[in-house]
């Protein structure tokens, strides 16, 4: 039997993103299998305390508590992801050599545990790695947040510079750490096929596999009930266009380009009303700016998140720094017309755009307004574009279970050439 540990170096809660819900869903597919195909996975996360949750004989998760938490360095409204800086952890050492394969998904404790490790053991495990998040480019955005929230007012102006430039080091840093860990894997797994071609090209065609994202359409389904449900629950308007925005209320996602769009809408006449699930640095900047045609709901756990796909009529999300987008194909799911940037990552969840969810193609307040206005003034196309999405998913879409059986457990089972020299990782 394949002893798997993946390493997720992310506090797990009900209220997590995607990346801690991403190894949830594939846990529990592994879990259902009728035959365990000589898998045992264990995916490790951090957490208050050390704990063992068995989903089935041969699948559990972990949690173990971080050695140096960056639960201290997060902003004011607390929104960024809490991981651990630690070089290494002793206890997640102790355990991994009882594993086979070791599938690193970030770059932290967690990561430069495994590699330090692997170097020095004797039965060398087989080292995976697989992108779910661009961590380089949320370490800029999240170093200017910290600037401005640890400064005081007077300062924050004549140090600008100093802190854009602290911001693009990190992110630099943060690229350059990424990939020397990358090299030390013989396989990396990556969401699309754009992204498969541009590593290709720095690790070697053989060495890329894709893997994608699932979605459970048992959760997420359009509901013509939920709408009633989110007025009475959350006191939405029950007879305005609901726009909504899920995941974290930051620049790196674009929510100031929809904020504005949505006040531009508003100023024009159209009665169209802004919900969010998700918190982050721009959550009071948007409430200044559209008041009471805002809803605010907060990091809202997956069954009340799908009662709120369920209850909007469109789903806006600006966001470029996306590896795969998995709001996207759950708000497509849900019934919702989707509106993207063109060449972002999440149009892959489209087969027909312009039939089953709309690209904009610049990151422009004017464009992202006149191409909501076109579905709330139209309201025939808005149902169209609501139905074809439903349908896109349903038909082209897989199931976590499939990504399973497809995408991971061909590359987790036989023996990978391993990787053929490559730069030396180290923490």
């Amino acid at each position: 039997m394949s002893s798997v540990a993946v390493l997720v170096e992310l506090v797990r809660s009900d209220t997590a993103g995607g990346h801690v819900k991403c190894w949830e869903r594939f846990a529990e597919s592994a879990a259902r299998l009728p035959d365990p195909h000589g898998l045992d996975l264990t995916v490790y996360f951090l957490g208050e305390r050390e704990r063992t949750q068995s989903l089935s004989p041969h699948v559990r998760f972990v949690t173990l508590r971080p050695v140096l938490s960056s639960a201290a360095l997060v902003s004011a409204d607390g929104a960024e992801d809490v991981t651990d800086l630690a070089p290494y952890h002793p206890r997640l050492a102790g355990l991994l050599p009882r594993h086979d394969v070791w599938h690193l998904t970030h770059s932290f404790a967690y990561a430069a545990t495994a590699a330090r490790l692997a170097r020095r053991t004797a039965r060398r495990p087989r080292l995976l790695g697989s992108l779910h998040t661009d961590v380089p480019a949320l370490a800029s955005v999240y170093t200017r947040y910290l600037a401005g929230h640890r400064l005081p007012a007077s300062a924050r102006a004549p140090v600008g510079y100093l802190a854009d430039r602290t911001a693009d080091g990190a992110e630099a840093w943060m690229r350059r750490r990424r990939d020397r860990l990358l090299r030390r894997c013989e396989r990396v797994l990556v969401p699309t096929p754009a992204g498969r071609e541009e590593l290709a090209r720095a690790l070697g065609a053989d060495r890329i596999s894709l893997l994608r994202r699932g979605i459970d359409h048992e959760r997420f389904h359009p509901d013509p009930t939920a709408r009633a449900r989110l007025a009475r629950q959350y006191d939405v308007p029950p007879d305005r266009p609901l726009v909504l925005f899920a995941g974290r209320l930051d620049a790196s996602k674009g929510v100031p380009l929809l904020v504005e769009s949505v006040r531009r809408l508003r100023d024009r006449g159209r009665g169209v009303h802004l919900v969010t699930a998700g918190s982050g640095a721009e959550a009071d900047p948007a409430r200044r700016t559209l008041g009471p045609d805002v809803t605010l709901l907060g990091p809202l756990p997956q069954h009340r998140l799908a009662d709120v796909y369920a209850g909007c009529d469109i789903f806006a999300f600006p966001s470029r720094t996306e590896t795969a987008g998995n709001v996207v194909a759950e708000a497509m799911a849900s019934g919702l017309a989707v509106v993207l940037p063109e060449g972002a990552t999440t149009t892959q969840w489209l087969t027909a755009p312009g039939r089953d969810g709309l690209v904009v193609p610049h990151d422009d307040p004017g464009e992202w307004s006149d191409a909501l206005r076109a579905l709330i003034d139209r309201p025939t196309r808005l149902d169209s574009l609501r139905h074809h999405a439903a349908a896109t998913a349903r038909s082209t879409h897989p199931t976590w279970d499939r990504v399973l059986t497809e995408d991971l457990l061909p590359v987790w089972s036989p023996p990978v050439r391993s990787c053929r020299g490559g730069d030396e990782w180290t923490a």
